[in-house]
């Protein structure tokens, strides 16, 4: 409005000049305006009035545009304000949600190795704990007097040993597992014959075989070596864990047979197979968790370390390879896993 007013005085002043200055014309050429054919007054009257109202129609004009072009600027701006805004709270919302999301991802993995880490030190203090209380009543005993008897002292001095010796187990594997999974172990693969490991297995274990008659055999005859590119030590110890869990499980006159096909054309399948007590299918997909047993007071007394299969799960991820388990109750199981050819 104040812009309006400024246009409408302008156009006046322009009036007003324009009027002197037909004065001026007139007293300059000492024309009298009673002389002027009223014609040619007429004439200079609507030329002066066509000219101002052009002039004000000029202002009125350029006012109403430059106001219209402001309301349009302002408008574009606020649209643009509420859109950059809303894009803010758009791009604000998601940051909020997503680090939530992460926030909670991280206590759910906090949780996890919590309980994880409580689960540890409860397994460790019970696979430690049966030992050492064993050791420690043999060795009560003899101090006792007992040791003045010689059967006696023989007879727990051995037991004791065999204490120590499942203590040394425990703490072995313990070490070895902890290499796994924090890096430092790392595997030196090299071009061997599987059928010899086999057959140094097998020898191995033939005296803890016999114990419960279980019969440890091929599925077929081997007349060719076959070589596999893999860690020959980690190897071992993967077919010795495997082989020592079918005997401890199996059952009197019971049968471990290891059989080896071909996968293709770059992989060999190894598999362990037992006719002993078999696995609900309900545990199968813990079986490979530290210290998991299925029956704990009947596992304890059979002896071990609790970690053998997954010991056997990390030698097999470490090697890039798969594992797999059946198992029917009262029936047996079976493991296999895949080896690289050479």
């Amino acid at each position: 409005m104040h812009n309006l007013k400024i246009s409408l005085l302008i156009s006046s002043l322009v009036n007003l000049l324009f009027i002197l200055s037909l004065f001026l014309l007139f007293d300059y050429f000492e024309i009298s305006i009673l002389k002027i054919d009223k014609i040619k007054l007429f004439g200079l009257v609507f030329i002066f009035f066509t000219g101002s109202f052009i002039i004000i129609h000029l202002i009125i004009r350029h006012f109403l545009l430059t106001l219209l072009k402001g309301f349009i600027r302002r408008d574009y701006s606020t649209q643009t304000e509420e859109s950059n805004s809303k894009q803010d709270l758009d791009s604000l919302t998601k940051n909020l949600l997503r680090f939530a999301s992460d926030k909670n991802i991280e206590i759910e993995l906090l949780k996890n190795q919590e309980n994880y880490r409580k689960d540890f030190i409860g397994n460790i203090s019970h696979e430690l704990k049966t030992p050492l209380f064993t050791i420690q009543s043999y060795i009560l005993t003899l101090i006792d007097g007992g040791y003045k008897d010689i059967e006696i002292l023989k007879n727990y001095l051995k037991r004791t040993s065999k204490g120590v010796d499942r203590l040394i187990y425990l703490v072995k594997d313990l070490d070895l597992i902890t290499e796994f999974e924090s890096g430092i172990k790392n595997i030196e693969p090299e071009s061997f014959n599987i059928i010899k490991i086999i057959d140094n297995i097998f020898e191995l274990l033939e005296i803890d075989s016999g114990k419960n008659n279980i019969s440890l055999v091929y599925d077929r005859e081997y007349l060719q070596p076959i070589n596999v590119l893999a860690d020959k030590d980690r190897i071992q110890q993967l077919i010795t864990n495997l082989v020592v869990n079918s005997i401890k499980y199996g059952v009197k006159n019971g049968t471990t047979e290891i059989s080896i096909q071909d996968l293709n054309d770059e992989k060999i399948i190894i598999r362990v197979t037992d006719n002993g007590e078999g696995i609900a299918k309900e545990h199968l997909p813990r079986l490979f968790e530290r210290f998991f047993r299925i029956d704990k007071s009947g596992s304890r007394r059979k002896g071990g370390s609790g970690l053998g299969l997954a010991i056997v799960k990390h030698i097999i991820e470490a090697h890039q390879e798969k594992i797999y388990v059946e198992s029917t109750l009262d029936i047996g199981s079976e493991f296999s896993f895949t080896l690289q050819k050479s």
